[in-house]
């Protein structure tokens, strides 16, 4: 069994939550990612962690899935004994004004962008609370804050998210474990690449221009590792589009 830190981030082989796993790792924290299909990229990632000096380990699972999530998590607990960052990254668009939107669309983004959450934490949240620590990073988003027209699941999970952080961070803190959020404004990743109108968006941010997933990555950083006083807030980081 290892004994150094782990950190474990969902959705962890590309964009944020890739970025994500990279800036933990740079911080000295050994490594565990989920994925949910590219398994190539998740490869990749492993080996880019493995490059800074820690370990990586990639698990592939839908954790939409109380069932796969619980088997896979005790996999992860037996294997490393402890964990002591998660980020819950996992999350997908199904993008469509809300009289259009069928159930589908309505059910897969809950399931994977909120319901996950519940699933992973659970079992996570028992181990930190045997440790008497833990840091829990939630990824939120502006639009869970502000709302946006044609994403009324994407919202309302990412709000669900926010509501999550906060009773959590209230009923952990005596157990040392703090619960916190990023919400992202406008990042630059495989979600974004077809949005469309883009410039208009760009007019709206005073730093001129859409975030990286490394702008997000730092935000997790300093919330997991970095404060040692700060729960149940959500930052955003968002270049100052929502001033």
């Amino acid at each position: 069994m290892e004994s150094e830190k782990i950190a474990f981030i969902t959705g962890g082989s590309r964009g944020i939550g890739r970025a994500c796993a990279l800036e933990l790792a740079k911080a000295g924290y050994n490594i565990v990612i989920n994925y949910a299909g590219n398994t190539d990229a998740a490869n990749k990632t492993v080996e880019d962690i493995k490059a800074l000096g820690v370990s990586a380990h990639a698990y592939k699972f839908d954790v939409s899935n109380k069932e796969e999530v619980e088997k896979n998590i005790a996999q992860i607990i037996e294997k490393h004994s402890r964990i002591d960052v998660l980020v819950n990254n996992a999350g997908i668009t199904r993008d469509d004004l809300f009289i259009r939107m069928d159930e589908d669309k309505w059910n897969s983004v809950i399931n994977t962008n909120l319901n996950s959450a519940f699933y992973v934490t659970k079992p996570v949240v028992k181990l930190m609370m045997k440790q008497r620590f833990g840091a829990i990073v939630n990824m939120a988003s502006i639009v869970g804050v502000y709302g946006n027209p044609g994403q009324a699941n994407y919202c309302t999970a990412k709000a669900g998210l926010i509501g999550f952080t906060k009773s959590l961070a209230k009923e952990l803190g005596a157990r040392n474990i703090r619960v916190n959020a990023v919400a992202p404004g406008f990042i630059a990743t495989d979600m974004t690449k077809d949005l469309k109108n883009t410039e208009e968006y760009l007019k709206l941010i005073p730093l001129k221009r859409m975030g990286t997933p490394e702008d997000i990555a730092q935000a997790v950083k300093f919330l997991a590792v970095d404060s040692t006083y700060i729960t149940g807030q959500v930052l955003e980081v968002d270049g100052g589009l929502v001033i």
